[in-house]
């Protein structure tokens, strides 16, 4: 399932991250790896962007990039 898929209170865990590697590298270094558990904590009224809770911090992502992550509810 696709990030972008996630309701909000939902969690998972990152399973693949398909995007170009310049993205790939720079969602790396925001602590968005694969094994890394997400929480989406806040969708914005016209659903982009979308706030995610990684490793203890908020971060918001676009849309489309969130539907580059692969994820599995837990």
């Amino acid at each position: 399932m696709k990030l972008s898929e996630l309701k909000i209170g939902d969690s998972g865990i990152i399973v693949n991250i398909g995007c170009e590697k310049q993205l790939k590298t720079r969602l790396s270094h925001l602590g968005l790896n694969e094994g890394v558990k997400i929480k989406i904590l806040r969708v914005a009224p016209l659903s982009d962007p979308i706030e995610i809770e990684v490793m203890g911090f908020n971060l918001a992502i676009r849309r489309r990039t969130a539907e580059n992550i692969e994820v599995k509810g837990i």
